[in-house]
């Protein structure tokens, strides 16, 4: 019976891996079309807004679905505190590639700095144009359109490392929240992003199912300043990031995993 049971159990979560990879797909080309069509109609203002907000309806919707398994559990919000507030960097670390998922689906005025292949992705592109998020290249202008998009109210959604992590228990930092910081002179709020699973790191084949159930906690960290000496800011910003991970590791560390992504 245990046996039987443990083989239902695998079918089931490998059920879960693809159609909720799958669904997450459908959520995105559904709104493509319609992202196309409204982006040349609609005023800049109209659009950034219904942009942002039916991207967060549907990563929240994705969130909401996955976790109805039982086999996936996000422990987000925390991050609802940052609604109402004024402008912002915001600044995870980023084991995996939910993170931004996660926070997007918390907040209804947060621009993302993307990549510049993401941001003409079939699945991703045209909402990410309609919601006016901003391209990480070149880094001048990145400074410039995140600047003038915070006069709107609105929060920057920016990863320190500027890719997944690969180097426990964070890569080194970039200084593009500093630059962002200091020209833009509003705060950086750091977001602590813990997980007990590798599902989806870098390097993580995307079909390749992690031992399950897996967990995601999310958790507000320090609210810096915008900094005088840009380098000095993010030397401090990426040794508050280790410390705190460090920390939490020694505390709660991930599960063991071997190579067909089962507990060792």
């Amino acid at each position: 019976m245990r046996t039987a049971f443990r083989v239902l159990l695998n079918g089931y979560d490998y059920l879960v891996l693809y159609l909720g990879l799958a669904w997450l797909g459908i959520l995105c080309l559904a709104w493509t079309p319609v992202a196309m069509v409204a982006y040349p109609l609609l005023p800049e203002s109209v659009g950034r807004a219904l942009g942002r907000r039916v991207i967060m309806a549907a990563f929240r919707l994705y969130l909401a679905s996955i976790s109805m398994t039982r086999r996936c559990s996000f422990d987000i919000t925390a991050l609802d505190a940052l609604r109402d507030e004024p402008p912002m960097i915001i600044a995870p670390n980023h084991p995996c590639l939910l993170d931004a998922v996660m926070v997007i689906s918390r907040l209804p005025n947060v621009a993302c700095v993307l990549k510049a292949e993401l941001m003409n992705n079939i699945f991703l592109g045209a909402g990410a144009r309609l919601a006016r998020y901003i391209r990480n290249d070149p880094v001048r202008r990145m400074v410039q359109l995140a600047t003038a998009d915070f006069k709107c109210g609105s929060h920057l959604l920016l990863f320190p490392e500027g890719t997944r992590t690969t180097t426990h228990p964070v890569n080194p930092f970039r200084g593009s929240i500093g630059l962002i910081s200091h020209h833009a002179q509003v705060p950086v709020q750091t977001i602590l992003i813990e997980t007990d699973t590798a599902y989806l790191g870098k390097g993580w084949p995307l079909f390749r199912k992690p031992p399950m159930p897996i967990h995601y906690r999310v958790r507000l960290g320090r609210r810096f300043d915008p900094p005088q000496n840009t380098r000095e800011f993010m030397a401090e910003l990426e040794h508050y990031f280790a410390d705190e991970l460090t920390q939490r590791s020694a505390l709660h560390p991930p599960r063991p995993e071997n190579t067909n992504g089962s507990p060792t």
